[in-house]
């Protein structure tokens, strides 16, 4: 096979059934106020007859490469979106996905390169009672054919961290590229992680591997992340901008099992942070997406595909070295091999409760880990992926350098911590409407629960348990899932990056209009929205209605810092008159709506939303605004 070839590790571990140990109760209350099930049964009917309507009108819009906006129905992903099927050769298509190679493989290198020593000398994992396999999939990049239209990212010229054009012709120049001329975000969002997880067709990831198991995909393809981020970038950060100690930048090395932690007070100025390179410590850059454009467009369309915050820390390690001890994250990791190479060793988690944990370990010395499920050394181009719970370590060796970036995503987004809100406020509701929940307890049951009395076989614990059990399933029929849903939703918006616009969406919005300051005075001013002009949303993931006090606000992502929390959240009230114009518009997207359709009393307000929306950067027309 001609050019690079991709290889892809699975790392499958026992299966083994396991007990959840109960989780301690938190006892925190959640204040929500949720409007009343009549009206919104009607909101529903009507913005749900109005999107049909929509919908019948006019075909699904398609993106540049032909497909479908609307996702298509098969296995659920995060995000609600069906990832498309990743380009894999026919005679791999044909070999079941799930097929188990017999030990561990090595892809065989291009012709004219050869492996580098340590990565065939690295010593594999012993045998272990669980099975622990390989799988081996070679096939062509899927951005190995060149752009059909000039480059671009997503909101301009190709540009890098440092702002200089990125290399021509790179795969992550051509992935932005085509990321610019697909109309919906949604697509986009499951375009960049196709590409990132390449070959891998991303729903038999979410299917098989999310959560599960340890992924190693191997490219052979030193150019894959080219542009992304790199130490040249890195010292460009240090030396313009004001990046702290502690707060931005940690230095910290691991020596003789022990982890040290090496941060100077104040600024990291280039003289502080390469003499501690130096002397072999790791510098970690936190939220390198304050500092570096294009990692901030990377992760902005990514945070879509996963329906939670995804965040970023780029590690640079100096040779013969290791940064930090053995640990497990609270987070799906992503590791991108950027620059050098590393040696890894991922473990599974070594009791059930450390399973897809839900807080960062203590650091582990070298006696508490068995033998890894995994030892790689990553190139540039190779991704690594582990679920949260997964200990990992990492260090370079012989000679070399490594410049990383992992991605972390799913942090506290399970569905303890969703029950964790919605079953105070369950209890609280029942006790407010069904007086079953407001009798009270045995006048002795204290004679026969508790520890004390847990081997005892009086039938009044047996009726205890019973009672318990009923009402503990009532709750259902008083759980605010809804509300909880549009909170954690409210949540995402303010932990979001801001959006990253393409060239359309720049056009067509406020952004687009032509007005500036000419010869003493403003020009071109005049431009409005009217009953004809017909609008979307900016993006899919920009905005949420959600109920506060009686009160309805659109909380809203376009305003956000690309530091995380630096403002507070930000939103717009609307009015109930303006509240199914409202969903309709969230609802709708990406097909269009006339200003004069929206299911308001009044033209007023109609006009008075529309240009609200407009003028915060949320909507977008389709044709530009013209001068009155």
């Amino acid at each position: 096979m001609d050019g690079p070839r991709t290889t892809v590790q699975l790392v499958r571990r026992g299966r083994v059934r396991r007990r959840r140990q109960p989780q301690p109760h938190s006892g925190s209350v959640l204040s929500l106020t949720v409007r009343p099930r009549k009206i919104r049964r009607q909101l529903r009917r009507s913005v749900a007859s109005r999107v049909a309507a929509l919908r019948a009108e006019k075909p699904p819009s398609e993106d540049s490469r032909g497909e479908s906006t609307v996702d298509e129905p098969g296995d659920p992903l995060p995000g609600g979106v069906a990832a498309a099927t990743t380009a894999i050769p026919e005679a791999v298509r044909r070999e079941p996905y799930g097929h188990l190679a017999p030990a561990e493989l090595l892809e065989a290198p291009p012709a004219g390169r050869s492996l580098q020593t340590p990565l065939a000398e690295a010593p594999a994992a012993p045998a272990r009672a669980v099975e622990t396999s390989t799988l081996l999939c070679t096939a062509p990049h899927l951005a190995a054919a060149p752009p059909s239209v000039a480059p671009a990212t997503l909101s301009g010229p190709q540009v890098d961290s440092t702002g200089g054009e990125l290399p021509w012709g790179s795969p992550l120049q051509r992935v932005l590229a085509e990321l610019n001329r697909v109309s919906s975000s949604r697509r986009r969002a499951a375009r960049l992680f196709e590409w990132l997880v390449s070959p891998m067709p991303p729903d038999h990831f979410y299917r098989r591997l999310w959560e599960r198991e340890a992924v190693l995909v191997r490219r052979q393809d030193h150019t894959y992340y080219q542009g992304l981020f790199s130490t040249a970038d890195l010292d460009s950060v240090l030396r313009n901008e004001e990046v702290q100690f502690g707060q931005h930048l940690d230095a910290a090395r691991y020596i003789n099992g022990r982890r040290e932690t090496l941060n100077p007070p104040g600024r990291a100025l280039p003289a502080a942070a390469w003499s501690l390179y130096q002397a072999g410590c790791s510098l970690r850059l936190l939220c390198p997406q304050a500092f570096s454009t294009t990692v901030w467009h990377f992760l902005a369309v990514l945070q879509e595909q996963f329906g939670s915050m995804a965040g970023s820390n780029i590690y640079l390690t100096p040779p013969n070295s290791q940064g930090f001890a053995p640990h497990y994250d609270d987070i799906e990791a992503f590791v991108l091999q950027l620059e050098g190479r590393k040696l890894w060793r991922v473990y599974r988690p070594r009791v059930p409760t450390e399973e897809l944990a839900l807080t960062s370990s203590p650091n582990f010395s070298q006696e508490d880990l068995g033998e890894p499920v995994l030892q790689t050394v990553l190139e540039p181009g190779d991704l690594l992926y582990f679920p949260r719970g997964f200990i990992h370590q990492a260090e370079c060796q012989d000679g070399v350098h490594s410049l990383h970036l992992t991605v972390s995503t799913y942090q506290r987004n399970t569905w303890g911590d969703f029950l964790e809100a919605v079953l105070p406020l369950a209890v609280q509701a029942a006790m407010e409407e069904n007086v079953e929940f407001r009798r009270g307890l045995p006048r002795d049951f204290m004679d026969y629960m508790g520890a004390q009395h847990s081997d005892s076989k009086d039938p009044r614990r047996t009726a205890f348990m019973e009672k318990v059990r009923v009402l503990v399933a009532r709750l259902g029929y008083f759980a605010p899932v809804d509300a909880v849903a549009d909170q954690r939703a409210k949540d995402f918006i303010h932990d979001s990056l801001p959006p990253v616009l393409t060239d359309r969406e720049r056009a067509l919005s406020v952004h687009g209009l032509p007005i500036r300051w000419e010869a003493g005075e403003p020009v071109n001013v005049g431009a409005q929205v009217t009953t004809e002009t017909e609008v979307h949303m900016l993006q899919d993931g920009i905005a949420r209605l959600v109920g506060e006090g009686g009160r309805l606000f659109l909380y809203y992502t376009v305003e956000n810092s690309r530091v995380y929390h630096l403002e507070e959240p930000k939103c717009l009230e609307v009015y109930p008159q303006q509240a199914d114009a409202m969903e309709l518009l969230l609802r709708s997207y990406p097909e269009f709506v006339r200003v004069g359709d929206l299911p308001c009393d009044s033209v007023e307000d109609q006009l008075s939303l529309a240009t609200m929306l407009y003028d915060k950067g949320l909507l977008l027309t389709k044709i530009p605004l013209t001068l009155n």
